[in-house]
C-alpha cells in the first residue's frame, strides 16, 4: 500500500500526502518502509517559529505565507498545539487563525500534538516534515505553542529557527530565558511600532552579536505582522541562513545526528506504557518487598 502513496506523495500530491501523515502518525503497517524510501537530499527551508505567547508567531506566519506565495512558492505549516489531556489531539487555534489559505493548493497546514513533557516536540513532526519535504513544498514552517520545551527544542528539527519576541516597556533583555538566546538564528522583533522598540532592538543587536556563531552574524529584524511590515527583510534572511547552512556541513551533521537520536529514542520508549507501569507497581506494593530500582532493572 505504502508505494502507491508514496508515487503519489513524489508528484506532490496533496491527497496522497495527507495518507502518508496518517499512516507515520498512527504507526499503520508499511510506514517505516515509507519512511525508509523517501529520497535523500533537497531544497526544502525547514524553518522554526518559537518564542514567548502573545508575540504574534501565528500573525507572522500568515504574513509570510502571503508573501511567499506571491513568490510563487509552496508554503506548508505544522501548527504545534499543546496535547489534550482527554484524547491526546491537537488543538485548532493557529489552523483557525490561518483558515483563508485552507484552500490554495500551494499551501498545506497540520495541527499536530505536542505529546512530550512539558510541552516538548513529538518525535512525530521529524518523520511528518520529511514527508511533506519529499512532496516538493519550497518552505516548512514549524510554529510551536511558546510554552515549555517546544521552545528549545525546535531547533533540533529545523535548518533555520527564529526567536520572535515583542518589546515589552521595562523588561530587559536579559529577562529571555536563557534557551532562546542559544537557539535563534534569527531574532524577529514583532509589534515594532510599540513604544521603546528601537531601544529594544538595539539592546537585542548588541547581544545577538556577542552570541554569533558558525560564523553568522545574528540578524535582528524588525516587523509588524499584521501590515507585513519586515516580512520581505526576514525573508532575505532566512535564504541567506540556508544558505549558509548548506555550506557548513558539521552543522547539518549535528542536526541530523539530533533527529536521529530522538527517533531511537522514542521507538526504544514508545513500546513503554505509563498506564501499565502504574498497574504493575499497585500490584507490587501489596507485598512489602517491593524496590523501585530492582522493578526498573526488569524493565531494562
Amino acid at each position: 500500500m505504502y508505494q502507491q502513496y508514496l508515487s503519489g506523495l513524489l508528484q506532490g500530491d496533496i491527497k496522497s500526502l495527507a495518507r502518508c501523515i496518517s499512516l507515520v502518525e498512527n504507526e499503520a503497517a508499511g510506514y517505516e518502509s515509507l519512511l525508509e524510501n523517501l529520497p535523500a537530499g533537497n531544497q526544502t527551508k525547514v524553518i522554526g517559529i518559537t518564542g514567548p505567547p502573545g508575540a504574534g508567531k501565528s500573525t507572522l506566519v500568515n504574513a509570510l505565507i502571503q508573501h511567499l506565495l506571491q513568490l510563487q512558492k509552496k508554503v506548508a505549516i505544522i501548527a504545534v498545539d499543546p496535547s489534550s489531556p482527554f484524547n491526546f489531539g491537537a488543538l485548532l487555534g493557529d489552523r483557525i487563525r490561518m483558515s483563508q489559505h485552507f484552500n490554495n493548493p500551494d499551501v498545506f497546514i497540520r495541527s499536530m500534538a505536542s505529546r512530550g513533557a512539558l510541552g516538548g516536540l513529538s518525535p512525530k513532526i521529524i518523520e511528518v516534515t520529511d514527508l511533506i519535504k519529499a512532496a516538493g513544498f519550497d518552505y516548512v514552517f514549524v510554529e510551536t505553542v511558546g510554552v515549555g520545551q517546544s521552545e528549545v527544542e525546535v531547533a533540533g528539527i529545523a535548518d533555520t529557527t527564529i526567536v520572535v519576541v515583542v518589546p515589552e516597556a521595562g523588561d530587559e533583555i536579559q529577562t529571555m530565558k536563557a534557551g532562546l538566546m542559544e537557539i535563534a538564528d534569527i531574532f524577529v522583533v514583532n509589534k515594532s511600532d510599540r513604544a521603546n522598540a528601537d531601544e529594544f532592538v538595539r539592546n537585542l543587536r548588541i547581544l545577538a552579536h556577542i552570541r554569533q556563531h558558525d560564523d553568522w552574524e545574528i540578524p535582528v529584524i524588525k516587523t509588524v505582522a499584521t501590515q507585513s511590515t519586515g516580512v520581505e527583510e526576514l525573508t532575505t534572511a532566512i535564504s541567506a541562513h540556508h544558505q549558509q547552512v548548506q555550506q557548513h556541513q558539521q552543522r547539518h551533521a549535528l542536526l541530523l545526528a539530533e533527529k536521529a537520536w530522538q527517533l531511537i529514542q522514542y521507538r526504544r520508549m514508545k513500546d513503554i506504557s505509563k498506564r501499565e507501569l502504574h498497574q504493575e507497581i499497585s500490584s507490587l506494593l501489596k507485598t512489602s518487598s517491593f524496590n523501585l530500582y530492582r522493578y526498573i532493572r526488569t524493565k531494562s
